[in-house]
């Protein structure tokens, strides 16, 4: 079977709390992408193996989200061994979820090919111990998210009258020193609120709070996103801790030569893949 796992990207990114389990608590709301990766398994009479192609990734099988999901559902389920196959178009050390998104494709895959009636609850059960945002992906569609990211309500948010221009810069950022720059504070408005605003007043209202420590890192996604905005850009921000940066456009973007080495995707924004 094959599938087509997509990126997400996150409009305001409030870190709200530290929690006693060491995370964060966070408000902010997920908004599925359309770039995605290919991903696809077939039954193997031998062991279960992982083929990657597209972007490198450097790590063993037994670290990759995918081989974990299906490990996760081997435990509880009488599966056939795999051979997994990924073509890998979403960059990682991003920011757009592009593992989450692998993983949790690969357990909704799996439900539907050996109709394993798992329930929905148990299924985000699965998706929660591999990763926070692992979650969204199993519905994504928009969503309001809280906590760690993990409780979710669907929000009514159509951007698909808009496009999306992603730079994805040659170096990633480190979660943890984004984290340690960041003093948590319940904003005084709720996201749901601030995104019903005209798009074109967004960047008056609606942050991303790791921007403040990560732009004086990486002081180059800062001029990205100032970039996005003198090129016309309504709203444009860092997803995540980065080091993705995205700008939406109300007409299709023209291509800022400066970062050509760097990986772009434009395309249509949609609320629904």
């Amino acid at each position: 079977m094959l599938t087509f796992p997509n990126a997400k990207i996150n409009i305001g990114l409030n870190i709200t709390e530290k929690r006693r389990d060491g995370y964060h608590n966070i408000e902010t709301i997920f908004y599925p992408v359309a770039l995605c990766d290919v991903l696809e398994t077939v039954e193997s009479k031998t062991e279960t193996s992982l083929t990657v192609s597209g972007i490198e990734i450097d790590a063993p099988i037994d670290k990759n989200l995918i081989y974990k999901a299906f490990q996760i559902l081997k435990k509880d389920f009488d599966l056939p061994e795999q051979s997994i196959f990924l073509h890998k178009k979403i960059p990682f050390g991003a920011g757009l979820g592009g593992g989450s998104a692998d993983a949790a494709f690969m357990l909704r895959m799996f439900n539907e090919i050996y109709n394993l009636k798992i329930s929905k609850q148990k299924l985000e059960n699965y998706a929660e111990t591999l990763g926070s945002d692992c979650v969204f992906f199993l519905e994504n569609k928009p969503c309001y998210a809280t906590e760690k990211g993990t409780k979710l309500e669907p929000i009514d948010l159509d951007l698909s009258a808009y496009h999306i221009y992603l730079i994805k810069p040659n170096f990633s950022v480190n979660t943890a020193h984004a984290y340690s720059g960041v003093k948590p504070k319940h904003s005084v408005n709720k996201l749901t609120d601030l995104v019903q605003l005209p798009i074109v007043e967004w960047k008056n209202h609606i942050k991303n709070d790791f921007e403040e420590t990560v732009f004086k890192i990486q002081p180059e996604l800062h001029q990205i996103k100032q970039l996005f905005y003198e090129n016309g850009a309504l709203y444009a921000s860092m997803s995540g801790s980065g080091s993705a940066v995205f700008g939406i456009f109300s007409e299709v973007p023209q291509k800022i030569s400066k970062f050509d080495e760097y990986f772009t995707f434009i395309g249509k924004m949609t609320a629904v893949l």
